[in-house]
């Protein structure tokens, strides 16, 4: 009886199993989903090939977006950008980096903009840059600018939600605009670097990334050494 009962499962099973229909990839459902689309002009099934739909616009579009996402940071005077490209300094990958995190340093903080703080963290974060080392070197580290800030600023309401992108405050903008202008009177060939932007907070007196600088005991020859190691041939944002 117990070796029928047995039988009789193994066959269901088989018949259950043979019932389902093959899984198709997903990139072949598609595939098959776009040839057999409904025309709701012709009334009938119209295959489309996906060979035959230009892409190359679309593409061009996503390259050049990308190209200047990685070249260049927000400023407040196109004038600085109008000259030929090959004169236009170009921000380090590790100050974009930098600036990417004080964006999704602000978004967590619930911050409608980004300021010169959220700059000072991003610098932090990202951390392989040779500002965000002379910065712990001195004892300022991400955790106690964080404190800092919040003691500055507050908290922000917690059903409060940051835009994609926060902008940026007054302040922060200066800061990137006095760190390109003084790439641009240095004449040097090399890249716009973290300590730039760094240093460019600095520069900002009255902004909350100045005050939590000082508040740890960052002062004016502390930028004066650091505009040093900045300056010398051959620095590198490391």
């Amino acid at each position: 009886m117990a070796v029928h009962s047995l039988s009789a499962s193994s066959s269901a099973s088989t018949t259950i199993f043979r019932q389902h229909k093959p899984i198709i990839p997903a990139q072949n459902s598609l595939r098959l989903h776009m040839q057999t689309m409904q025309s709701p002009w012709l009334g009938n099934p119209t295959k489309i090939s996906l060979n035959s739909l230009n892409l190359r616009p679309f593409m061009q579009k996503l390259r050049s977006i990308k190209a200047t996402t990685v070249c260049s940071l927000p400023t407040a005077s196109p004038e600085r950008v109008s000259a030929s490209a090959e004169k236009i300094p170009k921000w380090s990958s590790k100050a974009i980096k930098s600036f990417a995190m004080a964006e999704l340093e602000a978004r967590k903080l619930k911050y409608p903009t980004t300021g010169t703080e959220a700059i000072l963290m991003g610098i932090l974060i990202e951390g392989t840059n040779f500002a965000s080392k002379f910065l712990r070197a001195n004892g300022i580290t991400l955790l106690k600018v964080r404190e800092e800030t919040l003691k500055l600023l507050g908290k922000a309401d917690l059903f409060f939600f940051s835009p994609e992108h926060p902008p940026l405050t007054e302040d922060a903008q200066k800061a990137l605009d006095w760190a390109m202008d003084e790439k641009l009177k240095s004449g040097d060939n090399g890249e716009i670097t973290t300590s730039h932007l760094l240093l460019g907070v600095w520069k900002q007196e009255e902004s909350p990334g100045h005050k939590i600088l000082a508040a740890f005991g960052f002062d004016n020859e502390k930028a004066k050494e650091l505009e040093c190691k900045i300056s010398e041939p051959g620095f590198l944002d490391d």
